[in-house]
Order: structure tokens, then sequence, then C-alpha cells
């Protein structure tokens, strides 16, 4: 089975190994596909960890597992990167209703790690 972030490569070979080695990824595309592999699999744990302190809600983890727990991932679709931005939808179903969260995300990278900062502010 392919990985849940959509590429061509098994989960054990591609989002496994960020979740395992602490989100030490080489872009921030990697960062966003393996936090997005971090929500199906409700790993809250790495989602704080991969999350900047500076806008990290440690205090809505628990209803962010229980929210990650609470639908079926669909699949993620990649639109646009930059160095710094990913702009994705990530596709779910919800008691058999389809959605999608549509985001412009900001990356922040710190020494050598990665980190999710939040939404960009969009340029349209």
């Amino acid at each position: 089975m392919n990985c849940y972030c959509g590429t061509n490569k098994p989960y054990e070979s591609c989002c496994e190994i960020f979740h395992l080695n602490g989100g030490q990824t080489e872009t921030a595309e990697q960062l966003m596909r393996s936090r997005y592999s971090a929500f199906v699999l409700a790993n809250g744990d790495y989602l704080m960890q991969t999350h900047h302190e500076s806008t990290r809600p440690t205090k809505e983890k628990e209803a962010i597992v229980n929210w990650a727990k609470s639908v079926q991932w669909i699949k993620l679709e990649i639109l646009e990167t930059t160095k710094d931005t990913v702009e994705f939808n990530a596709h779910f179903s919800k008691k058999g209703k389809a959605d999608c969260i549509y985001e412009n995300s900001k990356f922040i990278k710190e020494n050598t790690l990665w980190y999710y900062l939040g939404y960009a502010e969009n340029t349209y």
C-alpha cells in the first residue's frame, strides 16, 4: 500500500521515517505530507512536535486527535509548493459526507528542522 500522503512509496519508506525521526524532513512539503499522514494516524504527539512553538495549540491536542479519528481520510492533493509554503486540499469523509480542507500553509526552518507555522496569507 502506498503512503497515506499520496506518494508512490510505502508508508514505511516515506512518512514513517519522519514520524520516527522527529520530523527531520528536507523540505516543507515533506513535512506537510508527514503531518497529513499523522492526521490519518491520529498521531497527536507528532502534530504537536512539528508545529512551531509560537503557534502550537498544545491545549487543543486531545480535540485535534479526536477529530482526526472521527473522519475517514481519503487523499492529500498538493496544489502548489514554494520553499516555505504548501497549498493543498485534504479530502475526507465524515458520517458518509465528503468534505475537503483547503489550506495554504506556512512553514519555517529553524536550524535544521522545518515546523508548521499556520495559514499563509493569500495574495490573490
